[in-house]
């Protein structure tokens, strides 16, 4: 498991964690009067997808109509594809050759 995200608000927190598939866990840290609640859990594009991260479901809207792009979608397509390269070092995935 590794920290996916963190949240300001329990109920957001919650919220998130069941969306999530495998394992998971919440935990809360107190930073003097501020209280965060840090998410983790199995890192998979399923997960940051449910999560709503990384402009996955952007991404996917995008490849639905990837036969009629405009020319800024080719260029938001790759703008997506630079921060999920970075994503996918990061938690060490290999980004879907269909995504490409």
């Amino acid at each position: 498991m590794k920290l996916l995200s963190t949240y300001d608000d329990h109920d957001d927190a919650k919220e998130a964690a069941e969306k999530l598939v495998g394992e998971k866990r919440l935990a809360s840290e107190r930073d003097s009067t501020v209280v965060v609640y840090n998410l983790f859990g199995i890192p998979s594009w399923g997960n940051f997808h449910r999560l709503g991260m990384y402009n996955l479901v952007e991404l996917k809207g995008l490849l639905d109509r990837k036969t009629s792009w405009q020319p800024e979608d080719a260029v938001r397509h790759q703008e997506i594809l630079a921060t999920l390269s970075a994503v996918a070092k990061n938690y060490s995935l290999e980004i879907p050759s269909h995504w490409l």
